[in-house]
């Protein structure tokens, strides 16, 4: 055997683990052994172009070569094939750096995703990993919030709400006789077609536990919780990994690269419940109690966990701290537009040809995603309508899909970015079925505490059905979507509305008897 093994790079991530990569690595290993061949497997994180994985990429000079998607079938061909020099072989898809699909892209937070071993500390320091925790720890907790708020991040959960302000609010709010304040990362990604927080935290799992390190340090919070829906198990046994190698690097606990500033991090697993993604919910979860929506104010920033100052940021926003404090403000907001600033995770799903995470600029063209990097339908009908911004997002049709992604021209369309789930949906589609989907949902995933959102949407369910059938019940519908939107305690009876009014409006043939 040679004495430098070549390295070859197998996704270790939900969904490429999903289509085989597990298996294809075994079959490398063991393909490589009977060859006398030394080969170094690594299981990276996925760098979102699901519709090649499992990618096997093969460590040539300077250059990483790919091949995709790869079966157990294909191994043995593509090593008589030449895969350790990166030749022609079944599958071959060039330089992967060079592919089409990755050099259309603004990557700032997944700079790293799909390069690095999630859990090597010495590759994500190599790029360019801590440099903003070292940063953050020269500077006050006052101007670690100017950096974010100069910035011009807004969370990423979907809110949008700026984050610098939150985190000024929590670091001048009192923390009583208690003395504590937290940062919760909401991690219970639950909307549909959505998957970009699970990919960071399986990709690039120092990425997060460092911002929500300099969270901490810019709020005066020393205790931070991550928040992880259940149905993540492995992104839970990399976090668990990552959170134990951090503490022994010292860049978690008690003593943070020796300045004597403590922040440390619980991973906790989420109820199961849709309605834990909102952030009241998720706190009585964390503290133990069943997820119900809490009534507001008080804020989670003044009242939040154990009843404390909380930051509650979801796991982009939180990631996106880290490179803000790396490169500066300046450097965030030459992306973006607007008050839109910095880079958007598009997450393609549903009916495309080409699914996956792409990560752009806010303000390219809607049309630029579905088109130029999702390739259309993956049925190769027609598109017909796009659903942005998760289950509680508009309908959009053709004449729309020139929007930008920016956070002000969706909401003037009625409609949201959200999580930046798009899902696509072919000429088949029954939009009256999707309405009904909706309220559906709605009914189901409702945590009960109010009466519009818990009973709204039942009754909605029940009018979409009788507007299919004899008679109008559209007037009654638009009444009861009113009341939804106004009188419930949170987004998911108050959002409820926007994909049945869209479907309405947009593709009222559907609704025809």
């Amino acid at each position: 055997m040679s004495d430098t093994p070549t390295r070859i790079f197998l996704p270790g991530d939900t969904t490429a683990c999903a289509l085989g990569a597990d298996a294809v690595a075994q079959a490398v290993a063991h393909e490589a052994a009977a060859r006398g061949l030394a080969v170094d497997v690594i299981r990276n994180g996925s760098r979102g172009l699901y519709w090649l994985e499992p990618l096997l990429e093969v460590q040539v000079g300077n250059r990483r070569i790919g091949y995709g998607p790869v079966s157990v079938a294909q191994v043995g061909p593509l090593f008589e094939g030449g895969l350790l020099r990166g030749a022609p072989a079944p599958g071959f898809q060039g330089e992967v750096d060079e592919l089409p699909a990755l050099r259309g892209q603004t990557r700032v937070t997944f700079s790293r995703a799909g390069i690095i071993d999630p859990l090597s500390l010495r590759d994500y320091r190599q790029l360019g990993g801590y440099r903003g925790l070292t940063r953050a720890l020269t500077l006050c907790p006052a101007d670690i919030v100017n950096e974010i708020e100069n910035s011009g991040l807004r969370g990423r959960g979907g809110a949008a709400f700026p984050t610098g302000v939150k985190w000024r609010t929590v670091l001048e709010a009192d923390p009583g006789p208690d003395g504590r304040k937290y940062v919760v990362c909401n991690a219970d990604e639950g909307d549909s077609g959505t998957f970009a927080d699970r990919l960071l935290m399986e990709a690039d799992p120092f990425q997060l536990i460092e911002g929500m390190t300099i969270a901490g340090l810019a709020t005066g919070a020393d205790r931070g919780y991550i928040y992880l829906r259940s149905e993540y198990p492995r992104a839970a046994e990399v976090l668990h990994r990552a959170l134990a190698v951090a503490r022994e690097a010292g860049v978690l606990g008690d003593d943070l690269l020796g300045s004597r500033l403590a922040f440390d991090i619980e991973l906790r697993i989420g109820a199961g419940a849709y309605i834990c993604g909102e952030e009241t919910a998720l706190l009585e979860s964390l503290e133990g109690r069943r997820g119900l929506v809490r009534v507001k104010p008080p804020l989670p920033a003044i009242h939040g966990l154990f009843g404390q100052p909380t930051v509650v940021n979801n796991v982009l926003t939180l990631a996106a701290a880290s490179t803000i404090l790396a490169d500066g403000a300046a450097a965030y907001r030459q992306h973006g537009t607007g008050r839109s600033a910095g880079t958007l995770t598009v997450q393609l799903a549903g009916n495309v040809r080409h699914g996956g995470l792409y990560e752009v600029p806010f303000g390219a063209p809607l049309r630029t995603l579905l088109e130029e990097f999702g390739g259309g339908t993956a049925s190769g009908r027609p598109l017909r309508a796009v659903q942005v911004g998760g289950p509680l997002g508009a309908y959009l049709p053709e004449t729309q899909w020139d929007l930008p992604l920016d956070y002000e021209a969706f909401a003037a369309a009625g409609a949201l970015l959200g999580h930046g789930g798009v899902v696509l949906f072919d000429e088949t589609v029954d939009m009256r079925r999707q309405a009904r989907f909706a309220m559906e949902f709605c009914a189901a995933e409702s945590c009960g505490k109010c009466t519009p959102c818990r009973v709204g949407a039942v009754r909605g369910a029940e009018l979409i059905d009788r507007i299919a059938g004899p008679g109008d019940q559209r007037a009654l519908l638009e009444e009861l979507c009113e009341t939804m939107e106004a009188g419930s305690l949170c987004a998911m009876g108050g959002l409820t509305p926007m994909p049945v009014r869209s479907a309405l409006a947009h593709f009222p043939e559907d609704f025809h008897g």
